[in-house]
């Protein structure tokens, strides 16, 4: 007999997020543990919890969702939570700290729909945040180009070797750029066919002019849900509406997306007991869910 599916949610912030709890109800997951406040230091005894409590063969029934509006701070856990594994005895891991990782992922995906991720030209900007870092990592992986967009020039080339030491290849496909004038930003979309919009809230970030200028342009995302837009002209519930030559996608257009692969995230996690879903593990959830 299957023992039941439990996942263990870990929240690096006082209280544990109602939306993660919720979407993982909804992924068919049979009982939700959840502890707040979770941190490198006492997840320890927890993770042992999980590890020693049942048997080698039901090991993939149990996993661990690590969330939490603290992108580091979850990395750092996950970190922990794999140190504490040791051979066979371990449990799948999911790490979507801010919904970070399956934003990115939808966002990416979003974009395949109509350019090939192998040759694509992309602009982030916001490109220093935690969605960003990711949406540039992504389609280094894929193959393609990116101009990593930052008002603070020092922040875009500390992501950008980050991000280098992460991705082999990647150093000769991506720049950092500051967008302190209109005519730098102008100039790093002159030859860019895609667009993501991944800075903070409230913030405008591409202004209406410079977008109609950058004709090479076939899409365009802006994952900013509070007004105005992150991009100028897209409306939140954007799903690839046609503007000219263009396809645009608000935050809400990306988000259908991103939930579809949340949830088949989780249920992949129960699939095996030695899964790590990160940006990419997560990205290729959402590719079978494109097939």
């Amino acid at each position: 007999m299957s023992a039941p599916k439990i996942l263990i949610q870990f929240d690096t912030d006082k209280s544990c997020s109602t939306f993660d709890a919720v979407v993982a109800v909804d992924s068919g997951v049979q009982h939700l543990l959840q502890y707040s406040n979770v941190n490198s230091e006492n997840v320890v005894g927890l993770v042992h919890g999980a590890m020693f409590t049942r048997g080698p063969d039901q090991l993939k029934n149990t996993a661990i969702f690590v969330g939490g509006s603290n992108v580091a701070d979850g990395e750092k856990l996950v970190a922990k939570i794999r140190e504490t594994f040791f051979g066979p005895v371990r449990v799948s891991v999911m790490l979507d700290s801010n919904g970070a990782n399956t934003t990115a992922a939808a966002a990416v995906l979003s974009a395949a729909k109509h350019v090939d991720l192998a040759t694509c030209r992309a602009v982030v900007l916001g490109g220093t945040g935690p969605v960003g870092q990711r949406v540039a990592r992504l389609i280094l992986r894929q193959g393609g180009y990116v101009n990593l967009v930052s008002r603070n020039l020092e922040r875009a080339t500390a992501t950008c070797w980050a991000i280098n030491s992460q991705v082999e290849g990647g150093s000769e496909r991506l720049q950092a750029i500051v967008s302190d004038s209109p005519s730098r930003l102008a100039a790093c979309m002159q030859d860019a066919n895609v667009v993501f919009a991944c800075g903070a809230a409230g913030v405008t970030l591409l202004d209406e002019e410079t977008l109609a200028a950058s004709e090479q342009l076939l899409v365009a995302i802006d994952l900013n849900a509070v007004p105005p837009a992150g991009i100028a002209g897209i409306g939140v519930m954007d799903k690839a509406v046609q503007r000219g030559s263009r396809l645009d996608y608000g935050a809400i257009g990306v988000g259908g997306l991103k939930m579809k692969i949340h949830r088949a995230a989780i249920a992949a996690m129960f699939e095996k007991n030695d899964r790590v879903f990160d940006a990419e593990e997560i990205l290729a959830v959402g590719l079978e869910l494109l097939k």
